[in-house]
Formats: C-alpha cells, structure tokens, sequence
C-alpha cells in the first residue's frame, strides 16, 4: 500500500511564489535567529539589525508594502524564527462541506484561522468553527498539512505559514455569524461558493470531500 494514497484529483499546484519573496523572508528568519542567540555582541547585533533592514526593503520595494509597517512586524517577531498555523476545519452534514463567508474579502473558506498559543491543534480548530459558524464540533483526523509557499494562494504572505486541514465532526449548535464572518452555509462540492484565496483553494477542498468520502485515506502532508 503507498504511503500516501492517491485522490481523483491533482492537489499541489506548482509553486507561485516569487524569488524574492522567499529570499526576503529567509533573510528575515535568518537575522530574527541571529538577533536571539548572539545579544551580547555589538557588532552581530548591528549585522543582524541590517539585514532585517535588507528583507523589510525587498518586501516594500518589490511588494509595494510600507516599509515601516513590516519593520514594525518583523521587530515584534522575536526568538528563532518557526512557520505560523493557519488550522482550517472540515465539517460535513448530509455531504455538504461547511464554509463562512469572510468579512475581510467577502469570499468564501472552511473556518478558521491562526492557533493560539497553548491551544492544541484539536482545540484551535474547533474553537475557530465555534467562533465563525456557532457549531460546536470534535476534532477527529488531521487530512493535511500542507505548506503555504507551494500551494497557490494568494496574496503572498512576509512569513512561512504551515496550514492544517482537520476534520471534525458536527455535534450540535446552530448558524451564527462572527466580527470575521457575513454569512455561514454547507456547500456540495459541484455548487461551491467564491473561494478565499488567501485560505483555501480549490485543490484543498477537493482534498476535504475525498476524505469524507473515504475515510481510510492517510493523512497528506507537504
């Protein structure tokens, strides 16, 4: 049996990304950690410091952002540099696939969002469907975990983001919207909504339905 068994369906588009965003964000990583482990040295501390200053000028000049807002952000990142966790849920009912329409772009994803510090991945991800949608859930089989930089998503974003797909079954509560969320529905996997871009794309929710509907597939990952 393979290790990862195949879908019906390709799942990871070709990486998009450009160059510089990933140089950008390695040189940042790179003078973050530096920043952590050498505090007593003068000279490191100021190589490091330009070097954050060197990525925070390739993402203004070559992503058309404030250079003094990503100074800021980076300046707050502190210790050694690890990717974040987006956590999206995948909840079914009657072969529908639940999905929250987004305040931010008014496009549609399965809920979700960062983990928080000292949550578990079980507990983020259904305290992200209880907040957007007012379902209450179980967490119950993680589908994926899958690598933001080469699955296709768009914007780009200044950090290297890990996204996790986590199945959980319904166990009760009702439709209620979130300062994040307009609307909240269950979708057939032939009449999907507009997808977020920045959180899911089609190829994932694919994924999502081939999981449902054959449950000893193995957890993919990359």
């Amino acid at each position: 049996m393979p290790a990862n068994p195949p879908d019906d369906r390709p799942i990871q588009p070709a990486a998009t990304e450009p160059q510089w965003l990933q140089w950008a964000r390695e040189i940042q990583a790179i003078a973050q950690t530096g920043l952590a482990y050498t505090p007593g040295s003068k000279f490191d501390v100021e190589r490091y410091q330009r070097l954050r200053a060197i990525a925070t000028e390739m993402l203004a000049v070559h992503g058309n952002l404030d250079p003094d807002v990503m100074l800021s952000l980076f300046e707050r990142e502190e210790g050694y540099a690890t990717p974040k966790v987006d956590v999206r849920g995948a909840v079914f009912k009657d072969g529908k696939l639940l999905m929250v329409q987004e305040t931010s772009d008014g496009k549609w994803a399965p809920p979700g969002g960062w983990a928080d510090v000292n949550d578990t991945p079980s507990e983020a991800v259904t305290r992200e469907i209880w907040e957007e949608s007012g379902y209450e859930t179980r967490a119950t089989k993680i589908i994926a975990v899958c690598d933001r930089t080469i699955q296709g998503h768009q914007p780009f974003l200044p950090f290297h983001v890990y996204k996790l797909f986590i199945q959980c079954e319904l166990i009760g509560g009702e439709p209620k919207v979130s300062i994040e969320t307009q609307k909240v529905d269950f979708f057939s996997e032939d009449e999907l909504p507009e997808l977020s871009p920045s959180r899911v794309n089609l190829s994932q929710i694919h994924r999502l339905f081939n999981h449902y509907r054959q449950p000893e597939l193995l957890t993919y990952f990359d």
